[in-house]
């Protein structure tokens, strides 16, 4: 999901933000109400995880703004606010879940998925492609009915790749987008992780490759026609069967 994390305390805001990366999320963050309510204005996010005590302008006065507005949107209140009035308040203006400080990370990342599936639906959050099935919430992947187990770094890069079909995506956006690097940055993480994650891809039923390389311009997801007319690959035989034939072999001639 697309996160926009509104908090005022510098600590607190790296925490959640690295958090919610390394859960697979795509993480912007506001330090202030008014700073809050232009972010979401310009690029509204699948979710936003609000203080309620902000700077220049309140978080209740930003649920205000935007009620009426949410409409794709989930709203995960995280704050020091225990009164009951302040929960109802914050629920009747829109806000999807509450929960306060201190909390348990944990239980945050579990509530954001679950805000997530409420608003969006199982069927919003599920990218079909061919055989390819990919739960956006959940992160459950399946090849042809297969499961297929991803790190979290692999299903981020797969995620972004499916939404950019149609296009080639370079290195430097991917670095940019999906490690949170500088573009310029001297790696090849990118080359290695398409590998990994075609080899694991292909690796369910031999079925044909889905990330294409488009020389010059970086990678691509194959369109399911072009996939269609590939011929499947042909599974190669696991390596310890491979190793059984050849002790076999060595056995059967020493005998």
């Amino acid at each position: 999901m697309r996160v926009l994390i509104v908090e005022d305390d510098a600590a607190l805001q790296l925490f959640l933000r690295k958090s919610l990366e390394l859960d697979g999320h795509t993480v912007r963050v506001a330090n202030d109400g008014e700073e809050a309510f232009h972010a979401f204005m310009s690029n509204p996010p699948d979710l936003v995880v609000l203080d309620l005590n902000l700077p220049r302008r309140d978080g209740m006065d930003v649920l205000r703004s935007l009620h009426g507005q949410l409409q794709a949107t989930s709203i995960l209140v995280l704050t020091g606010r225990a009164s009951v009035e302040d929960r109802v308040s914050c629920l009747d203006l829109g806000a999807d879940d509450y929960l306060l400080k201190p909390f348990s990370l944990f239980e945050l990342l579990a509530r954001c998925r679950a805000v997530g599936r409420r608003r969006g639906g199982t069927a919003a959050s599920v990218v079909r492609h061919g055989n390819l099935h990919v739960d956006r919430v959940t992160r459950i992947v399946l090849r042809a009915g297969q499961p297929v187990d991803l790190t979290t770094k692999e299903f981020a890069l797969l995620d972004y790749l499916l939404q950019h079909r149609g296009r080639a995506v370079g290195r430097p956006e991917l670095l940019s987008n999906v490690w949170k690097m500088s573009p310029e940055a001297g790696t090849n993480v990118v080359d290695v992780y398409v590998n990994y994650l075609r080899r694991k891809l292909q690796q369910v039923a031999g079925e044909a490759e889905i990330v294409e390389t488009v020389r010059g311009s970086g990678y691509t997801i194959r369109p399911v026609a072009a996939m269609l007319a590939l011929p499947k690959r042909q599974t190669a035989p696991a390596p310890f069967a491979d190793m059984a034939r050849v002790q076999h072999t060595m056995l059967a001639g020493a005998a």
